[in-house]
Protein backbone atom coordinates (compact mmCIF):
# COMPACT_ATOMS: atom_id res chain seq x y z
CA UNK A 1 0.00 0.00 0.00
CA UNK A 2 2.87 2.40 0.80
CA UNK A 3 6.59 2.70 1.49
CA UNK A 4 7.64 0.57 4.47
CA UNK A 5 7.46 2.56 7.68
CA UNK A 6 10.55 2.54 9.89
CA UNK A 7 9.46 2.88 13.50
CA UNK A 8 11.27 5.53 15.53
CA UNK A 9 13.06 4.18 18.61
CA UNK A 10 12.24 7.48 20.31
CA UNK A 11 8.50 6.99 19.76
CA UNK A 12 8.04 3.55 21.34
CA UNK A 13 6.88 3.11 24.93
CA UNK A 14 6.96 -0.37 26.55
CA UNK A 15 3.67 0.38 28.32
CA UNK A 16 1.99 1.68 25.15
CA UNK A 17 1.09 5.19 23.94
CA UNK A 18 0.19 7.90 26.44
CA UNK A 19 -1.07 11.46 26.08
CA UNK A 20 0.77 14.36 27.71
CA UNK A 21 -0.42 17.37 29.70
CA UNK A 22 -1.66 19.98 27.24
CA UNK A 23 -1.23 22.88 29.63
CA UNK A 24 2.51 22.17 29.91
CA UNK A 25 3.19 21.07 26.33
CA UNK A 26 1.65 23.77 24.15
CA UNK A 27 3.34 26.81 22.65
CA UNK A 28 1.08 29.39 20.97
CA UNK A 29 2.04 31.47 17.95
CA UNK A 30 -0.14 34.52 17.28
CA UNK A 31 -0.77 35.06 13.57
CA UNK A 32 -2.35 37.94 11.65
CA UNK A 33 -6.06 38.80 11.47
CA UNK A 34 -6.96 37.13 14.77
CA UNK A 35 -5.58 33.70 13.85
CA UNK A 36 -3.30 31.60 16.05
CA UNK A 37 -1.59 28.20 16.13
CA UNK A 38 -0.79 25.98 19.13
CA UNK A 39 2.00 23.41 18.79
CA UNK A 40 2.75 20.51 21.16
CA UNK A 41 5.58 18.27 19.89
CA UNK A 42 5.29 14.63 20.95
CA UNK A 43 1.92 15.12 22.68
CA UNK A 44 1.17 11.43 22.12
CA UNK A 45 4.21 9.57 23.49
CA UNK A 46 4.87 6.09 22.16
CA UNK A 47 2.60 6.81 19.20
CA UNK A 48 4.05 4.04 17.00
CA UNK A 49 1.58 1.52 18.45
CA UNK A 50 -1.34 3.85 17.72
CA UNK A 51 -0.04 4.51 14.21
CA UNK A 52 0.26 0.78 13.46
CA UNK A 53 -3.22 0.06 14.80
CA UNK A 54 -4.82 2.76 12.65
CA UNK A 55 -2.92 1.76 9.51
CA UNK A 56 -4.18 -1.81 9.73
CA UNK A 57 -7.65 -1.42 11.27
CA UNK A 58 -9.17 1.77 9.81
CA UNK A 59 -11.43 1.24 6.78
CA UNK A 60 -9.33 3.48 4.51
CA UNK A 61 -10.91 4.50 1.21
CA UNK A 62 -9.78 6.32 -1.89
CA UNK A 63 -11.80 9.25 -3.22
CA UNK A 64 -12.21 11.16 -6.45
CA UNK A 65 -13.08 14.84 -6.82
CA UNK A 66 -13.89 17.18 -9.69
CA UNK A 67 -11.08 19.61 -10.53
CA UNK A 68 -11.60 22.10 -13.32
CA UNK A 69 -12.80 20.04 -16.31
CA UNK A 70 -11.99 16.54 -15.03
CA UNK A 71 -12.32 14.18 -12.08
CA UNK A 72 -9.07 13.26 -10.30
CA UNK A 73 -7.96 10.91 -7.54
CA UNK A 74 -7.52 12.48 -4.10
CA UNK A 75 -3.79 11.99 -3.34
CA UNK A 76 -4.26 10.33 0.07
CA UNK A 77 -6.57 7.78 1.71
CA UNK A 78 -9.46 8.93 3.89
CA UNK A 79 -11.83 7.90 6.65
CA UNK A 80 -14.33 10.14 8.47
CA UNK A 81 -15.97 9.56 11.86
CA UNK A 82 -19.06 11.63 12.62
CA UNK A 83 -20.08 12.57 16.16
CA UNK A 84 -22.11 9.39 16.70
CA UNK A 85 -19.49 7.03 15.21
CA UNK A 86 -17.21 5.07 17.56
CA UNK A 87 -13.58 5.98 16.99
CA UNK A 88 -11.21 3.21 15.83
CA UNK A 89 -8.94 3.40 18.89
CA UNK A 90 -9.77 4.44 22.48
CA UNK A 91 -6.74 6.73 22.57
CA UNK A 92 -8.38 8.93 19.91
CA UNK A 93 -11.48 9.26 22.07
CA UNK A 94 -9.25 10.23 25.00
CA UNK A 95 -7.40 12.79 22.88
CA UNK A 96 -10.66 14.34 21.66
CA UNK A 97 -11.98 14.55 25.22
CA UNK A 98 -8.79 16.18 26.53
CA UNK A 99 -8.78 18.71 23.68
CA UNK A 100 -12.44 19.56 24.33
CA UNK A 101 -11.68 20.10 28.02
CA UNK A 102 -8.56 22.18 27.44
CA UNK A 103 -10.15 24.50 24.87
CA UNK A 104 -13.63 24.68 26.44
CA UNK A 105 -13.37 28.35 27.41
CA UNK A 106 -12.08 29.49 24.01
CA UNK A 107 -14.06 27.17 21.77
CA UNK A 108 -17.29 27.10 23.77
CA UNK A 109 -18.21 23.62 22.53
CA UNK A 110 -16.59 20.18 22.24
CA UNK A 111 -14.71 18.65 19.35
CA UNK A 112 -17.12 16.08 17.90
CA UNK A 113 -15.80 14.62 14.63
CA UNK A 114 -12.57 12.98 13.51
CA UNK A 115 -11.26 12.99 9.96
CA UNK A 116 -8.33 10.68 9.22
CA UNK A 117 -5.95 11.00 6.26
CA UNK A 118 -3.26 8.48 5.33
CA UNK A 119 -0.35 9.90 3.35
CA UNK A 120 1.22 6.74 1.94
CA UNK A 121 4.46 8.30 0.69
CA UNK A 122 5.87 11.57 -0.61
CA UNK A 123 3.53 11.63 -3.62
CA UNK A 124 0.48 11.97 -1.35
CA UNK A 125 -0.39 15.52 -0.36
CA UNK A 126 -3.07 18.11 0.33
CA UNK A 127 -3.20 21.38 -1.59
CA UNK A 128 -3.50 24.86 -0.10
CA UNK A 129 -6.89 25.29 1.55
CA UNK A 130 -8.81 26.32 4.65
CA UNK A 131 -11.46 24.19 6.35
CA UNK A 132 -14.32 26.49 5.36
CA UNK A 133 -17.19 24.08 4.81
CA UNK A 134 -19.89 24.87 7.37
CA UNK A 135 -19.72 27.49 10.12
CA UNK A 136 -15.98 28.03 9.72
CA UNK A 137 -16.65 29.99 6.52
CA UNK A 138 -17.95 32.92 8.58
CA UNK A 139 -17.08 32.22 12.25
CA UNK A 140 -13.95 31.57 14.30
CA UNK A 141 -13.39 27.92 15.18
CA UNK A 142 -10.65 25.36 15.83
CA UNK A 143 -9.15 22.37 14.05
CA UNK A 144 -6.83 20.12 16.08
CA UNK A 145 -4.46 17.81 14.18
CA UNK A 146 -2.60 14.86 15.70
CA UNK A 147 0.18 13.59 13.39
CA UNK A 148 1.42 9.99 13.54
CA UNK A 149 4.13 8.14 11.63
CA UNK A 150 6.85 9.78 9.56
CA UNK A 151 7.11 13.55 9.86
CA UNK A 152 5.94 15.74 6.96
CA UNK A 153 5.91 19.54 6.76
CA UNK A 154 2.58 21.31 7.27
CA UNK A 155 2.78 24.79 5.76
CA UNK A 156 0.65 27.82 6.64
CA UNK A 157 0.39 31.11 4.76
CA UNK A 158 -1.90 34.17 5.07
CA UNK A 159 -4.52 34.45 2.34
CA UNK A 160 -3.71 38.14 2.02
CA UNK A 161 -0.09 37.31 1.24
CA UNK A 162 3.00 37.08 3.40
CA UNK A 163 5.57 34.69 4.80
CA UNK A 164 4.93 30.94 5.00
CA UNK A 165 5.23 29.11 8.32
CA UNK A 166 6.48 25.51 8.45
CA UNK A 167 5.77 22.87 11.08
CA UNK A 168 7.40 19.46 10.78
CA UNK A 169 4.69 17.13 12.13
CA UNK A 170 4.78 13.43 12.94
CA UNK A 171 5.43 10.96 15.78
CA UNK A 172 2.57 12.14 18.00
CA UNK A 173 2.84 15.90 17.43
CA UNK A 174 -0.22 18.13 17.94
CA UNK A 175 -1.10 21.29 15.99
CA UNK A 176 -4.23 23.33 16.74
CA UNK A 177 -5.35 26.09 14.39
CA UNK A 178 -7.70 28.58 16.04
CA UNK A 179 -9.33 31.98 15.83
CA UNK A 180 -9.83 33.11 12.23
CA UNK A 181 -7.15 30.71 10.92
CA UNK A 182 -9.43 28.73 8.59
CA UNK A 183 -10.77 31.92 6.95
CA UNK A 184 -7.70 34.14 6.87
CA UNK A 185 -4.90 31.57 6.45
CA UNK A 186 -4.37 28.47 4.32
CA UNK A 187 -2.50 25.26 5.08
CA UNK A 188 -1.03 22.46 2.96
CA UNK A 189 1.06 19.28 3.05
CA UNK A 190 3.15 19.43 -0.14
CA UNK A 191 4.47 16.54 -2.20
CA UNK A 192 8.11 15.61 -1.78
CA UNK A 193 10.64 13.66 -3.85
CA UNK A 194 12.36 12.43 -0.69
CA UNK A 195 11.86 8.80 0.32
CA UNK A 196 9.44 9.24 3.23
CA UNK A 197 7.26 6.68 4.93
CA UNK A 198 3.55 6.96 5.66
CA UNK A 199 1.95 9.55 7.92
CA UNK A 200 -1.53 9.66 9.45
CA UNK A 201 -3.23 12.96 10.18
CA UNK A 202 -6.14 12.90 12.65
CA UNK A 203 -8.23 16.08 12.49
CA UNK A 204 -10.64 16.82 15.33
CA UNK A 205 -13.32 19.42 14.57
CA UNK A 206 -16.45 20.83 16.23
CA UNK A 207 -19.92 20.23 14.81
CA UNK A 208 -20.56 21.59 11.29
CA UNK A 209 -16.92 22.36 10.51
CA UNK A 210 -15.15 20.57 7.62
Amino acid sequence: MFVTHQASLFDVEPSGPTIGDLACAITRTQLSAGAWVDHAPGWVAGSEDLFSDLVHNVAWRSDRRPMYDRVVDVPRLLCFYDAADPLPNPLLAQARSLLSEHYANELGEPFTTAGLCLYRDGSDSVAWHGDTIGRSRTADTMVAIVSLGDARPLLLRPRAGGATLRFQLGHGDLLVMGGSCQRTWEHAVPKTNRAVGPRISVQFRPHDVR
